[in-house]
């Protein structure tokens, strides 16, 4: 895996500029907010001229050419995101957890210890030990397949996507310690 986003979904257009930017009007650039589609880095990103973004749009935001993007401003935290972006967030973040199911069911089949008291699948809310175990002991019969097989297969478990795109979510929010899928 890169280090760096490679695509990123737009959150938010502003053709106009950030409404907080103090600088005149007519000094002021259009900017997008987007979250990457691999570690869901949040971004501030400055689109090429006469180049107009749609909420929900995929962008390449890798090195080399870029077709919408002129440059990233840089990373920006949670509380920074305008009202339209932080609506769009849960939405996108439900979508790309669906859209790769493949790489969280990985996250319950391949999950280590994270200390001797601590396993990183406890990290996920909701689940606790009682429940670590029970994903441990139906690993040992063969890897998961998706989040309908984990929820079948461990009893009681909350809904498995559920439980990533919360942790995604508190991730995101700057509350967590031990970071499982952002940067």
């Amino acid at each position: 895996m890169s280090d760096r986003e490679q695509y990123a979904i737009v959150l938010d257009f502003l053709p106009h500029g950030h409404p907080l930017d103090k600088r005149p009007s007519h000094r002021k650039t259009a900017v997008a907010q987007v979250i990457g589609k691999t570690r869901f880095a949040l971004l501030e990103v400055s689109p090429k001229p006469d180049v107009h973004l749609n909420i929900g749009d995929e962008v390449y935001i890798g090195e080399g050419k870029r077709e919408h993007i002129h440059h990233i401003e840089g990373r920006i935290p949670l509380d920074k995101l305008t009202n339209t972006a932080n609506g769009e967030l849960a939405h996108v973040v439900e979508r790309l957890v669906t859209e790769h199911e493949e790489r969280f069911v990985d996250f319950f089949n391949n999950a280590q210890p994270l200390s001797t008291r601590m396993h990183a699948l406890e990290l996920l809310p909701g689940l606790g030990k009682k429940h670590m175990w029970e994903v441990l002991e139906e690993r040992k019969d063969g890897p998961f397949t998706s989040f309908a097989n984990v929820k079948e297969r461990v009893k009681l478990l909350p809904d498995p996507a559920k439980l990533v795109i919360r942790r995604i979510m508190s991730e995101l929010s700057g509350k967590e310690k031990h970071r499982l899928f952002t940067e």
